[in-house]
């Protein structure tokens, strides 16, 4: 009999850093492409922010993720945080777009009750 083929790709959960906000999304990276450019690129996308606002990436609790390794070392559904650099004050970049504002936003099942 067969092995199941294992899933080839990564779900880490991601969020940014922010004390207004702590929900998490779920991005799909392939396994063979896990590397931290790809990590960076693919959730300030799915995030709707610009990567050169990224100051760290943390595994929580309290982890730096620095380099390729690191990142190959994330499970599904590992919770990550981009920490934004602070702008001229020491607040943190505050355009953070809300879920109308992205592309991908879904009206109709914003409005659905359960």
């Amino acid at each position: 009999m067969a092995e199941p083929q294992q899933d080839m790709r990564e779900k880490p959960a991601v969020r940014i850093q922010s004390h207004k906000e702590n929900d998490f999304i779920e991005v799909e990276l392939d396994r063979q492409e896990l590397s931290y450019q790809n990590l960076l690129k693919v959730s300030c996308c799915e995030l709707g922010i610009n990567p050169e606002q990224v100051e760290k990436i943390r595994k929580l609790p309290n982890t730096l993720l620095r380099k390729d390794k690191d990142i190959l070392r994330l499970r599904d559904f590992q919770e990550v945080e981009l920490i934004l650099m602070k702008n001229g004050s020491s607040e943190l970049i505050e355009h953070i777009p809300s879920l109308l504002e992205k592309p991908c936003y879904n009206s109709n099942a914003a409005k659905m009750t359960y």
